[in-house]
């Protein structure tokens, strides 16, 4: 079976479909967190959990912006890459506030608990891996690969 050239667009690279998952699991989670919290307590600490993950609806909303923005970005591997960035910089953010926010009510408007912590900085990793992960090189067969040039 003939392998298909990198521009293939049915060809994926691993940094899009790792952008694909992130992305449609925030995407859903965003909107499971709604059965949770309704629409009450917008940005106050709600003590409602999805998952052992406090949320509020502002916390909901993140999650919705960030799995949209994978499902947009993940078709193409300079978008994805771009992905991955914006999720390590954000939940690297995410993970330092946390790290003040959780268990204070004055200042965590997202609600925020220890599991939250632990799983901004997974995402932080899982961005820089989008986002560093080596472009693979494939050569297509007749092409200079082939020929010794």
């Amino acid at each position: 079976m003939a392998r298909r050239p990198a521009s293939d667009p049915t060809t994926r690279h691993p940094s899009q479909l790792l952008a694909l998952a992130i992305g449609a699991i925030y995407t859903l989670i965003g909107i499971l967190g709604f059965l949770v919290t309704g629409f009450e307590n917008f940005a106050a600490e709600t003590n409602k959990t999805l998952l052992g993950f406090e949320i509020n609806p502002l916390h909901n909303i993140v999650h919705l912006a960030i799995g949209l923005a994978g499902l947009a970005l993940w078709r193409r591997l300079d978008t994805a890459k771009t992905y991955g960035w914006l999720l390590a910089a954000g939940y690297g953010l995410a993970f330092l506030y946390g790290l003040f926010a959780a268990g204070n009510s004055d200042i965590n408007f997202l609600s925020l608990n220890g599991p939250d912590n632990g799983l901004h900085l997974v995402s932080a990793v899982a961005g820089l891996a989008i986002a560093l992960w080596p472009a693979q090189r494939t050569a297509r067969r007749g092409g200079l690969a082939d020929r010794g040039a």
